[in-house]
């Protein structure tokens, strides 16, 4: 499937362990220039692992990563070096295990995580790569974990808190 898709645009396609990185200028080379292609790399017998697409040294379109078993664990998209658009990643057993939004590298709007059974885990607000706005977390059985708001760099109400707490004038009282 892979091969389909990168023949219809000609693109280069190698082993991921071909490719040097140079860790200073962020790039990555293949026979010494700057690799534009796809480099993928295998689990033994030959089950794709990881795909990633580069531009002129630098990830640039779709980056995928497999589990052994040849599900999907994790996509992302890339611009220039940069995740750009949605990214997610999946459990072992197929649930989709997170979701987040990037612009320019930098996570940005709803994020959300699941467990692997599917219930949600988090809810996060974020903006310009700081949390900001209502921010929620759910334990195992449903409950709500985490339920506070977040704004300029201040934290409005209990984090981490089991909820069998309340703020009576800025005290905590035990129910």
């Amino acid at each position: 499937m892979l091969f389909t898709a990168a023949s219809c645009t000609n693109a280069t396609v190698i082993s991921k362990d071909k490719l040097e990185v140079n860790t200073r200028k962020g790039l990555v080379y293949y026979k010494k220039e700057p690799f534009t292609g796809v480099a993928v790399s295998y689990y033994a017998g030959s089950v794709l692992a990881e795909s990633i697409s580069y531009e002129n040294g630098k990830k640039h379109g779709v980056y995928k990563k497999w589990f052994s078993s040849g599900d999907l664990s994790y996509e992302a998209y890339y611009k220039n070096g940069k995740k750009e658009g949605v990214a997610k990643s999946w459990w072992v057993n197929g649930n989709l295990r997170s979701k987040s939004i990037f612009k320019k590298g930098i996570v940005n709007g709803l994020q959300k995580q699941w467990y692997n059974t599917g219930a949600k885990f988090k809810e996060m607000n974020i903006v310009n790569g700081k949390e900001d706005g209502i921010q929620k977390s759910w334990r195992k059985n449903g409950k709500v974990y985490n339920n506070y708001e977040a704004k300029d760099g201040r934290i409005f109400g209990l984090k981490r808190a089991n909820l069998c707490f309340q703020l009576e004038n800025e005290v905590v009282q035990v129910k």
